[in-house]
């Protein structure tokens, strides 16, 4: 799309900043802005900035930052063009046409959204309808009403080495196409392609705005590997979606339910609970923790209760921790997973073990006493050595207080004993955290790193004295002519700085309604985050037409110098910069 100044205003004035934000993660009013956990780094206190004077958003934490443009890229990871036409779909705005000219990222994207619903509707045919009824008998088995099978869209692919390819071709895509969507691989002795899924139940996964991003297929047999996700594509990580997120995201619910798999979380849906999802044949990561974070307050985890599901219920209680969510634990007797245990206990009594689920603490707790025998003296030392260990991270006080009280009566101990000694911990962590920190400075030269402007570390004056001009033409873009004159292009010194300075004065000077906006098609959105962070910084401050000048000279003064006559006072001036 070629840049439409007037388009792109409109844009941002029909989906306010503030609104679009809250739709994806709770704000909060402090002042004139809106503050909340950063949906793009894991924080347990608000360093996301929301400023709805300049419609923008900065991140004190992680450095993200943009406008609603800049957001929807981050969020649904998207380009430009894909991030524009979406915020015009949410406000009823129609994309000019004869502007828009996909980019090549965006037309690859598009393309796999196609196949993978050709391919979708291809696996459900094959299950209801295809000669081949396996497929079928094995989700009947599930006891999986044809109402279910039909809202997770689930199928079937058949043992054939290349029906889907063939299709996918018929249809106009290519070869290399369909093995950029994961749909087909290419044989290292024939060259020739094939299906990539074959004799295995589909699950199609589904992104927030009801795409098809990719699939899971499970065997019906004991081959290997029982289950087969589509591998990282364009539009597809496995790392940073969730199963059914398309339809928990829709509960009124503020817990999520985290289950371990596809069919628990058909199970527990079918059952009536929404909001359920699973992830995607990993353990849980950082980027779907705060995901979840987005929709929910609380999250019960529903691992299989054997000693692998157990193992990673630990890992994500930990992660959910670092997001700031409260987690607790589903304790399942008689079953191994929830679908079995709606099976074989019914709906009703499901709901009522989600809530009497036991809260993480006590569950890492308990775990303390796994491999040991608490009926012995050294048995009973290394339980409360583990769980002092472990009530020695809480990092609230009154909280640590509570579970010690609860783990000395549990185990019949003195609390005075334990919590003394945990204290004792928590003093030596803080006292050798601190000596860190201080052998740091002493022993350290610390370089500060900007990847994205690395000339800024050894050009401190000069990088500051460009975001001042740069800041001084955003806020007086009219000028744009007399600051161009008076500060051109060729006087900056640092790669990074230059462009932007040379890319806000094109839009100055060619567009009639000016938006930073415009510099996201040119930009990413790791640049619009130090862009936007120029501006954060100077925002509160005055910068006049003699801050202007005076940077202005600081840079013309480094362009002129002469190397071979460089003074004494200059030297010293110099590394006194660098020491600060």
């Amino acid at each position: 799309m070629a840049q439409n100044d007037e388009f792109i205003f409109a844009l941002r004035n029909a989906n306010p900043i503030e609104t679009v934000i809250s739709s994806y993660i709770q704000l909060k009013r402090r002042g004139r802005n809106y503050v909340c956990n950063c949906p793009f780094h894991s924080e347990k206190t608000p360093s996301f900035t929301v400023f709805p004077d300049t419609q923008s958003f900065y991140c004190f934490g992680c450095g993200a930052g943009g406008d609603v443009i800049t957001f929807i890229m981050k969020s649904e990871n998207l380009d430009f063009m894909e991030a524009v036409k979406l915020l015009a779909q949410r406000c009823g705005m129609e994309v000019p046409e004869k502007n828009d000219r996909d980019s090549q990222s965006s037309k690859r994207r598009t393309r796999i959204y196609e196949m993978n619903r050709i391919a979708a509707n291809y696996f459900h045919h094959n299950l209801v309808k295809g000669n081949d009824k396996s497929g079928l008998q094995y989700l009947f088995n599930r006891r999986l009403a044809p109402e279910t099978v039909k809202k997770f869209g689930l199928g079937y692919s058949s043992n054939s080495w290349n029906e889907l390819t063939n299709i996918l071709n018929s249809k106009g895509y290519s070869d290399d196409e369909i093995i950029d969507a994961w749909l087909g691989g290419r044989s290292q002795k024939s060259g020739k392609i094939f299906d990539m899924f074959r004799g295995r139940v589909m699950f199609p996964i589904v992104d927030l705005r009801g795409n098809i991003i990719g699939f899971g297929g499970r065997v019906l047999d004991d081959s290997k590997p029982k289950y087969l996700n589509t591998g990282k594509t364009p539009v597809f990580d496995k790392g940073s979606n969730l199963f059914s997120m398309n339809y928990a995201k829709n509960s009124n619910s503020k817990q999520l339910i985290l289950c371990e798999g596809y069919m628990d979380v058909i199970a527990v849906n079918q059952a009536g609970l929404e909001n359920a999802v699973a992830t995607l044949g990993t353990a849980i990561t950082p980027d779907q923790a705060r995901l979840m974070s987005h929709y929910a307050e609380e999250v019960i985890i529903a691992y299989d209760s054997d000693a692998a599901g157990q193992t990673a219920a630990k890992r994500a209680i930990s992660h959910f921790s670092d997001v700031g969510i409260k987690t607790r634990i589903l304790r399942m007797e008689g079953a191994k997973d929830p679908d079995e245990y709606i099976k074989k206990f019914g709906v009703q009594r499901f709901r009522r073990l989600i809530d009497g689920s036991d809260d993480a603490n006590n569950f890492m707790l308990d775990r303390c006493e796994d491999g040991i025998d608490i009926n012995t003296e050294a048995g009973k030392f290394e339980l409360l050595k583990r769980a002092a260990a472990f009530l020695s991270e809480m990092q609230s006080p009154l909280e640590r207080e509570v579970y010690i009280s609860r783990t000395a009566k549990k185990y019949d101990f003195p609390v005075e004993v334990l919590k003394s000694h945990i204290d004792d911990i928590v003093r030596k962590k803080v006292y050798a955290d601190r000596k860190n920190q201080w052998r740091n400075i002493k022993t350290q030269t610390f370089v500060p790193r900007d990847d994205i402007n690395p000339q800024a570390v050894h050009n401190k004056k000069e990088a500051k004295a460009e975001e001042t001009i740069i800041c001084y033409l955003l806020k007086n873009p009219e000028k744009s002519k007399e600051i161009s004159n008076e500060a051109p292009a060729e006087i900056f010194v640092t790669d990074f700085n230059k462009k932007v300075y040379r890319a806000i004065l094109k839009i100055a000077k060619e567009c009639e309604f000016f938006s930073i906006s415009l510099l996201n098609n040119e930009f990413s959105t790791e640049e619009m985050g130090k862009i936007n962070g120029m501006e954060v910084k100077y925002r509160e401050i005055p910068i006049d037409h003699k801050a202007f000048t005076d940077c202005t000279e600081v840079l013309k003064k480094y362009r002129t110098i002469d190397p071979d006559n460089i003074t004494d006072d200059y030297l010293q001036d110099l590394l006194k910069n660098k020491k600060h």
